[in-house]
């Protein structure tokens, strides 16, 4: 009996298919988190040093709401600031000073999508270590309570500028 490419003869009467696929799958990181998304598979990673994008299928539902009330408390910092700017505050980012001198709908766009993307990408490696010492987790619990602390100091201007509204 001839062997078929790819098969083994280990003794008389057992062979062994190799079944892998050419090339390696793991290197289509889109595909992976797309797929992951859908179908998880994998809750951690396999190995110690597997610690990739791709090492894992699911996130855990607290990053859901931290990513969630994160992206709402931008929204309402967003809001807030176009309220202050109405009222005669000034925005103190300077990266975001060029897109509320313009258009506030541009802004609240910009402000977004970058706000969303940063949420995204800090959660998508959660249980990794930034600077090989820093969970990104805590990254984003320190994300939302700077948050929070803006908004209620957005509040707070708010009430000192206008204290019977």
């Amino acid at each position: 009996m001839a062997l078929r490419k790819g098969e083994k003869k280990i003794n008389h009467s057992t062979t062994l298919v190799d079944r892998r696929r050419e090339g390696d799958r793991r290197t289509h990181t889109l595909q992976a988190l797309v797929t992951g998304s859908f179908a998880p598979r994998r809750r951690g990673p396999r190995r110690r040093e597997d610690m990739s994008l791709t090492a894992t299928d699911w996130h855990h539902p607290q990053w859901l709401a931290v990513g969630m009330i994160i992206i709402l408390l931008s929204a309402a910092d967003a809001l807030l600031t176009l309220r202050l700017l109405a009222a005669g505050a000034s925005e103190a980012n300077p990266l975001m000073a060029g897109f509320v001198s313009g258009d506030a709908y541009a802004f609240a766009i910009v402000k977004m999508l970058l706000t969303a993307g940063g949420v995204v990408l800090l959660t998508l490696v959660a249980r990794l270590r930034a600077f090989g010492r820093i969970p990104v987790g805590a990254v984003l619990y320190t994300v939302l309570l700077a948050y929070a602390t803006l908004v209620s100091y957005e509040l707070w201007l708010l009430r000192m500028l206008d204290p019977f509204d």
